[in-house]
Parts: structure tokens; C-alpha cells; sequence
């Protein structure tokens, strides 16, 4: 996994989900469809269900879901939503649009 050239930036994500909902399935298909389309090999996502973590949840003051972290590379980012609208999503993670 470790990337020789090293000049792309590795994104990592951790999606906050509760349980099996529509929205929670939503949100973790779209980001995968994101990160497949924009992202090829160089992220990771991690699946946080709050049902099974809820100690985790509250330790990183996740209130609503599904809710999105960008955990790198930094700032951290926080987008709450199925994340269905893309050219948001593309803003708010601070990647470019594919063409204006």
C-alpha cells in the first residue's frame, strides 16, 4: 500500500453510520462510487456503525449521521448527509471539480 512516488495525496475517510438505514447505505455507496472515480488507489475508508461504538461516536462528538471525516490528509473535514450531491462533496473534501 505504500506509494513509492509519494506526490499524490492518501485520503483517508471515516463514515459514521447508524446501523444498516437507507441513508447509511447511501451515504457509504456514494462515497465508495466517489473515491473509485476519483481517488483510485490512494484512499481508505473506515466504516464506524454508532449502534455497535456509540463510546467512539460520543469520544469524536458524532451527533448526527451519516456523517463523513476526512481524516487526511489535514484539515479535517466534517460533512453530515448521504452525500448524494457531488460537486458539494468535491468542494467541502478540498478536490477539484472534474471540469467546470
Amino acid at each position: 500500500m505504500s506509494n513509492a512516488a509519494g506526490r499524490r495525496a492518501q485520503f483517508k475517510f471515516r463514515l459514521y453510520v447508524a446501523g444498516e438505514t437507507q441513508n447509511s447505505a447511501d451515504a457509504v455507496a456514494n462515497l465508495s462510487a466517489l473515491c473509485r472515480a476519483r481517488l483510485p488507489d490512494r484512499h481508505n475508508i473506515e466504516i464506524v456503525n454508532v449502534f455497535k461504538e456509540p463510546k467512539r461516536a460520543l469520544a469524536d462528538s458524532i451527533f448526527m449521521t451519516p456523517t463523513l471525516v476526512r481524516v487526511l490528509p489535514s484539515p479535517t473535514r466534517r460533512i453530515v448527509g448521504t452525500l448524494s450531491e457531488t460537486q458539494p462533496l468535491l468542494h467541502a473534501l478540498g478536490l477539484t471539480p472534474l471540469s467546470e
